[in-house]
């Protein structure tokens, strides 16, 4: 089966690694000129010309990022089988209109407000009482388009910085850890879920994700299993869906936001899970049985971002995988991934510090477990 990806990055590289040994073909429909993947059939379309000679290659169509036009995504939907649909990309790339299907299904979020006016974010930050967090509604992602307001009287400068004429502002939420759910869905509604990762940002970026966390009591899986469960049966969702989740200090969770991909707290399951995300959303999008989600062992990736390191020196430590993008180097640039596996979490830890020393600028991580 020949697979058509929209977007040319590393998440496609990755889907078509995993989609080799299914006898799987790639076409990557690239819309930004910049494509990274290095494998498969990369067509580059800045102008959107190129449309129909792709869709006439392909047998389906996926995506690997969600910053598409809709109407696009729509357009190749009259032509070929979409997996995901242009609904949940639609809603994705939104985050007023995620909040509201949060919101309609039940699924707790965060305090907020969407603003329209420098004057109304002012007013937001006084209702909902500083710190607040401001997001632009759409283009958004790794810390782009975001403020943090200590003091209402920092809304018109903070307005003026995101430049988006449409804001999300969120309470800020005491919460004892970030973390992810993933769960597929395949085309007959079945549905899989890994187990939940725990994720470090610095500076709005992933650095670090460890899955599964030795203290998650079981019911808060099953609850954030629950949430995820539902928004794939809402969207009548078919692939990987990604939802990110605040866990409050008396065990809630917070719904931050979702993602219609693959997605990089998932990166782990390519050598901690019994089968990838990657495997996983492609088994899902061609009707195929799904792949146990399993951990093997106690697993963390390291994102590599900005600089590398000596891949000799990291591939001495053992049981670690090494995962490049074949990218140059670039400050804020995510030019790979380690993955590091272990028989239990005290000699992950270990692991986990000793390559965050082999890796240029890599922050000391820090798990809200130890």
């Amino acid at each position: 089966m020949n697979i058509g990806v929209l977007g040319a990055g590393q998440l496609g590289r990755m889907l078509a690694l995993a989609g080799y040994p299914l006898a799987n073909r790639f076409t990557f429909l690239d819309t930004t000129g910049h494509p990274s993947a290095g494998i498969g059939e990369v067509m580059i379309d800045t102008d959107q010309r190129h449309l129909e000679e792709f869709l006439s290659k392909v047998d389906l169509v996926t995506y690997e990022f969600e910053h598409l036009p809709v109407a696009l995504v729509q357009d190749i939907e009259e032509h070929k089988p979409v997996y995901p649909s242009s609904e949940a990309i639609r809603i994705c790339q939104n985050r007023a209109e995620e909040k509201a299907l949060f919101d309609r299904l039940g699924i707790p979020t965060p305090t907020y407000r969407v603003v329209e006016h420098a004057d109304e974010l002012e007013a937001a930050a006084r209702e909902l009482g500083c710190p607040v967090v401001a997001k632009s509604v759409t283009e958004g992602y790794d810390g782009k388009g975001q403020a943090v307001l200590r003091d209402p009287s920092e809304a018109h400068d903070a307005w003026r910085q995101i430049g988006h004429p449409r804001l999300v502002v969120e309470a800020f939420v005491d919460f004892v850890r970030e973390v992810s759910i993933i769960a597929v869905r395949g085309r007959d509604g079945h549905v899989v879920f890994y187990p939940m990762a725990e994720n470090v940002h610095v500076d709005g970026i992933l650095r670090y994700s460890l899955a599964p966390m030795p203290d998650l009591d079981d019911s808060v899986q099953l609850l954030a299993d629950e949430y995820i469960r539902t928004l794939l049966d809402e969207l009548d969702y078919v692939g990987v869906l990604t939802l990110e989740l605040f866990q409050t200090r008396d065990g809630k969770l917070l719904a931050n936001e979702m993602a219609p991909r693959v997605h990089n707290s998932g990166h782990w399951s390519m050598d901690g899970a019994v089968t990838s995300q990657f495997e996983n959303h492609l088994r899902a999008i061609q009707g195929l049985p799904l792949g146990d989600t399993h951990a093997r062992m106690p697993t963390c990736m390291i994102n590599v971002i900005g600089r590398e390191g000596d891949p000799a020196e990291i591939l001495t430590l053992e049981d670690a995988h090494l995962h490049r993008y074949d990218k140059s180097e670039r400050v804020g640039r995510k030019l790979g991934h380690i993955n590091l596996v272990a028989p239990t979490h005290a000699e992950l830890l270990e692991k986990v510090r000793a390559c965050a020393r082999l890796l240029p600028e890599a922050p000391e991580p820090r798990f809200s477990f130890e």
